[in-house]
């Protein structure tokens, strides 16, 4: 908005003005009010000056009322009371033949707060920080706190010569525009990052450490290569942590000092260091003087054994160890407490861990912030504590674990507030919600230049309730699908999953087998709890499906598939009654690091319908991370069916496997297949058996890029056929049926990437082992929006 300059001009001054006198008046009001009379009873209160402000207002400040007896202390109070209402720049009490008079000049009322000279600071991020407001009331204070933090904010990111000036606008009715002028001067990089005293590590290995970053031009994105001196504590407390998780227990920094360089182009970062000896653990015990907790026991659960390289980590692992074992145990009260005892004879550090009964504490109240879409008592039903109860951490760390289950939120965490009484102690539940709906979209790239496609849409928490509704109509190249889900957590308010499906499937096999098949279903399911890390459930299902082969393929004239393929065409109605288990020990179940899961269950077929069978599959997968970077996972998997009464398994119910499912392989790429005629159609199998490697690497990429990697080997089997689907029409063993139960491999690279649209990722894989009829793909992708 362009504004006359010589109004401008002569109005801009008038902040310091105001600022300036009103600074120096406020204190002489006191003095020279001196009243024409220094006391009485006061008849009546008169106010005047006041425009936009009532009367009653202004005497309801007042700690004076007709009929009271003033003196010069009573009316230096009432003076104070209106000065602090920020109401008012300048206030002035009389008292004269009982007429007791307030003369006041209101402060203004801001219009507008205007921010000039940001080119490198968001006009949000300064609004958000500063308190002053449009329509607000403007003081002194405000603006001169508002100034300060406008110049810490720029200080954070690395302009240190940063200033402000305010000035304001003044306009009719009493009201100004409020503007904050900002030279930012230049940012004040960081030209280099030395350490004094390092023996044991390198400059370049500490550099990783500390968060402060040296300025070069291809870190445009990073906001630590900027000085900050609140930054240079936290690369000391970095440092130490860095050094005594590699067993330098006596290790300090002496300092750490900021220079500006010459040509004040930048600082120099220098941190000088005191390493010490190298220590390790020396003996490790444990003490306690509860009868119930068996030291031994709890001797065996400490991660430190006698001669390991000193490490504060394995401390912390072991305190929580305890503390975890303590309250599973029923002590909900405990106090873990290291006492050390270095010894710089031998250079080993023995620890002795004091397991005592702390104060009793109680849960007063649970608080959830940050649940902006989920309704609270969703939250709250996943507590395994609630107020009134003792507080017990394990229970406590149990409820965030069991919160992140969920997948509604990016992060979770529970905090301790304080609370109304000393052995009372508030819960803070703080979620950061993520979108919940799903758009998903996945494509393959194949050996045969296939490309394969599939589209959906979810949604696991309908209108906040934590319902789980899917109703998708996808499309693909190689299935169609409208299906209808619905998932009750909590049903009829109990720990009771209860769902329901309807689905139509057509999955269109001819690009890989000579067959299409159609599903028409319904389902119910129900789940629940056997102990607090394993659930049951029970599921029922009525499905019909038919196979299609196009009738030329069978024209026993002239065959072009086998005749066991050609055998199951038709129609078949198939009532299935089945149940999972599940034992999960995983420390985390979004993003493990420790722990193993298993699964197993069991469908029967044959309740009524027309398909007989057993079909049974179990899984299990184990977790080590050796640090953030560097986490393996084992999985396995494996499962068998087997007709009874006298069937044959079918070939829409045999497994089959490739894909997401085995990498390097196409989508049912491995496994029996009908080679007759020139066609090499998937006829799955009645068994198989696959595991996975996988250790995630680090990318040495920023961590807000969001990209992840990890390398891979997955391996395995599939196979087995019922006798009669390997015979030719003359009765005897097909050769074009092949049937090898033997190994495949494949190993590459997947890259994670957490993209603006949503999480991507990428296959890249090369085949170690394959029979020669296998269908292979060397690169994947697929990815999915949330929204």
């Amino acid at each position: 908005m362009q504004r006359p300059r010589a109004r401008r001009a002569a109005l801009a001054t008038g902040l310091a003005l105001l600022l300036g006198t009103t600074a120096l008046a406020a204190p002489q009001l006191a003095l020279a009010q001196a009243p024409a009379e220094q006391g009485g009873v006061v008849n009546r209160i008169l106010v005047v000056g006041n425009e936009r402000i009532e009367q009653s207002t202004v005497i309801s400040y007042l700690p004076i009322q007709p009929g009271d007896t003033v003196d010069p202390q009573r009316l230096d109070l009432a003076l104070k009371a209106l000065y602090r209402t920020d109401l008012f720049s300048d206030v002035q009490v009389s008292f004269l033949n009982g007429d007791l008079t307030v003369t006041v000049v209101e402060n203004p009322i801001i219009n507008r707060v205007i921010f000039e000279g940001n080119k490198g600071m968001k006009e949000d991020k300064l609004r958000d920080e500063v308190t002053v407001r449009p329509r607000g009331i403007f003081t002194r204070s405000k603006v001169q706190q508002d100034v300060q933090r406008i110049i810490e904010l720029y200080r954070r990111s690395g302009r240190i010569s940063a200033s402000v000036e305010p000035q304001i606008v003044e306009l009719p009715q009493k009201r100004v525009d409020l503007i904050f002028k900002i030279d930012e001067g230049p940012k004040s990089g960081v030209l280099r990052v030395n350490f004094l005293g390092n023996r044991e590590f390198s400059d370049n290995d500490l550099r990783d450490v500390v968060v402060t970053e040296q300025s070069t031009w291809y870190k445009f994105f990073s906001s630590n290569a900027n000085y900050d001196p609140d930054r240079l504590e936290y690369d000391k407390e970095k440092l130490r942590e860095y050094y005594r998780n590699r067993g330098f227990y006596d290790f300090r920094v002496v300092s750490g000092v900021a220079e500006l360089a010459p040509d004040k182009n930048g600082f120099v970062v220098t941190y000088s260091l005191d390493e010490g000896p190298e220590y390790k653990f020396g003996e490790v015990k444990v003490e306690t003087e509860l009868q119930k907790l068996n030291k031994d026991v709890l001797q065996q659960l400490l991660p430190i054994r006698s001669g390991e390289t000193y490490q504060d980590e394995k401390i912390e692992q072991a305190t929580d160890a305890l503390t975890f074992a303590a309250g599973a145990a029923g002590f909900a009260f405990v106090d873990v407490r290291p006492r050390y005892t270095a010894n710089k004879e031998t250079k080993t550090v023995d620890v002795t861990f004091q397991v005592r009964e702390g104060p009793r504490v109680y849960v007063d109240r649970i608080d959830i912030v940050g649940n902006t879409r989920t309704l609270d008592y969703v939250i709250r039903r996943e507590m395994n504590v609630v107020e009134g109860d003792a507080y017990n951490r394990a229970l406590v760390d149990r409820s965030r674990n069991q919160i992140r289950a969920l997948g509604f939120f990016k992060d979770v965490t529970i905090e301790e507030t304080q609370g109304s009484a000393p052995d009372r102690t508030g819960l803070q539940v703080k979620v950061e919600e993520q979108p919940t709906g799903e758009l998903s979209f996945s494509a393959g790239y194949s050996s045969v230049d296939q490309v394969v496609l599939d589209l959906g849409v979810t949604e696991r928490n309908f209108r906040g309730r934590g319902q789980n509704v899917r109703a998708r109509i996808s499309v693909g190249s190689l299935r169609k699908q409208v299906d209808f889900s619905f998932t009750e957590p909590r049903f009829a308010g109990r720990d009771l999953q209860a769902g329901y499906d309807l689905y139509y499937y057509v999955y269109d096999l001819t690009d890989y087998s000579a067959y299409k098949t159609s599903t028409l279903g319904t389902g119910v399911r129900l789940g629940f709890p056997l102990t607090l890390n394993s659930r049951m459930g029970l599921r029922y299902t009525l499905r019909s499906d038919d196979v299609e082969i196009d009738d030329s393929y069978c024209d026993p004239s002239a065959l072009l598939v086998s005749l066991a393929l050609c055998a199951q065409r038709g129609s078949y109605l198939t009532s299935l009654v089945g149940y999972s288990w599940r034992l999960d020990r995983r420390n985390d179940p979004i993003n493990p690091t420790r722990g193993f899961y298993t699964e197993f269950s069991q469908d029967l077929a044959g309740l009524g319908g027309d398909v007989n069978y057993l079909r049974t599959e179990g899984s299990a997968g184990w977790y080590h991370g050796f640090n953030k970077d560097f986490i393996l996972s084992v999985v396995g998997s494996g499962g068998y069916i087997e007709g009874w009464n006298g069937d044959v398994i079918r070939v829409n119910d045999r497994f089959y496997k490739g894909g997401n499912s085995f990498r390097g392989f196409e989508t049912a790429g491995l496994g029996p297949r009908d080679t007759n005629f020139g066609r090499s159609d998937a006829l799955g199998g009645k068994a198989y058996a696959i595991g996975s490697v996988e250790l995630t690497v680090p990318t040495f990429l920023p961590e807000q890029y969001g990209i992840k990697a990890s390398l891979f080997s997955d391996f395995g089997a599939v196979g087995i056929l019922d006798d009669q689907d390997k015979l030719a029409a003359d009765g005897t063993i097909d050769p074009g049926i092949r049937d090898d139960f033997s190994l495949r491999a494949s190993a590459g690279i997947s890259i994670h990437w957490r993209s603006p649209m949503g999480p991507i990722r990428f296959d890249f894989s090369q085949v170690l082992a394959k029979e020669d009829y296998d269908k292979t793909e060397s690169f994947k992708f697929s990815t999915s929006t949330r929204f």
